[in-house]
């Protein structure tokens, strides 16, 4: 029987919505609607979750919304928390209750940060951390939905191939980078540093501009251009790994090729945003789509994982059956 079908469910539609809160934060910074509020926990010294829908006038709406939408996530990762803390409890489990625990905390101080991030006046390093913490939610909810899905449990029964370790470590490698990547990009928009460069693809007129005659923000900029190169190539290599590998990574390709089409949406959001001088729509869509991209390599490297360690158990058995024998 398979205890977690409701609760796989859920856990799918937690991720969509902060997939949505991520979008509605960057949406926030892209209209500059960061300190529309300025007070909080409450909202022009009004409690947030009564204060009249006939206020929400200018950039309020955004920075409004996106904290009343913060606080719906927060309530679903509450059930998320409860619901799982139950079910394992009663299997005697304890790796997903984990997960789970970490999931919430991640939430808390995410919602904290997010209130440090107004009344300190939009510091860099909180803004920016902000971000982060909640693309490391964003995993966490997608590591509860894959540890609940039917074939997380059944994997052992119908994947009789290791993946190795060579393939493993460039789907770690790639999902690692995708993770930096979004960070340098975070620190470029909360540095403000998205026209630093002003033209594209080339920086300046050249492909490596003179880095002495701009300031820190060309460097951040151009480091978030690179580091766009860079994860290009890991995804390219990573789908054609993919899909050379058989049957024995065909439970990737879904997620690999999503990866392959995202990156090339990604880049020419990061143009349009030079093109457009920072355009709200495809300012928001590129942290929109960021997100996809991370989720795409967070469950190509987690899936592997999962096959790899199933492997490994099974091999280890058979050693041990061997040896007694």
């Amino acid at each position: 029987m398979y205890p977690y079908r409701q609760l796989h469910r859920f856990s799918i539609f937690l991720t969509f919505c902060t997939l949505i809160l991520i979008t509605l934060g960057g949406l926030v910074h892209s209209t500059g609607s960061g300190l529309s509020v300025p007070d909080w926990p409450t909202t022009y010294g009004q409690n947030m979750f009564t204060y009249p829908i006939s206020k929400w006038t200018g950039g309020i709406k955004y920075e409004h919304g996106h904290r009343l939408f913060a606080s719906f996530v927060g309530f679903l990762m509450i059930i998320e928390f409860i619901w799982v803390w139950i079910l394992e409890k009663k299997k005697g489990s304890t790796y997903l209750r984990k997960v789970a625990s970490f999931a919430l905390l991640a939430v808390c101080l995410q919602g904290i940060l997010g209130g440090l991030t107004v009344r300190m006046q939009l510091p860099t390093a909180v803004s920016a951390s902000h971000g982060m913490l909640a693309q490391i939610f964003l995993i966490f909810t997608v590591v509860l939905s894959i540890m609940t899905s039917r074939w997380w449990l059944e994997i052992a029964t119908k994947h009789n191939n290791m993946i190795t370790f060579n393939n493993k470590f460039l789907f770690g490698s790639t999902f690692i980078f995708t993770f930096i990547q979004i960070f340098l990009g975070a620190l470029t928009r909360h540095t403000y540093s998205g026209m630093a460069i002003p033209d594209f693809p080339l920086a300046y007129g050249k492909i490596i501009p003179d880095f002495s005659l701009y300031n820190y923000q060309v460097v951040i900029h151009y480091c978030h251009r690179v580091g766009a190169l860079i994860l290009s190539v890991l995804i390219i290599v990573q789908y054609i790994k993919v899909y050379r590998g058989g049957s024995i990574l065909a439970m990737l390709r879904l997620s690999s090729a999503s990866a392959t089409i995202l990156i090339i949406v990604q880049i020419t959001l990061g143009a349009l945003i030079i093109l457009t001088v920072r355009d709200v729509i495809p300012n928001t869509a590129h942290v929109a789509v960021g997100s996809l991209l991370l989720i795409a390599n967070a469950v190509t490297f987690i899936l592997s994982i999962r096959n790899f360690e199933v492997e490994q158990v099974k091999n280890e058995k058979l050693f041990t059956v061997s040896s007694q024998i």
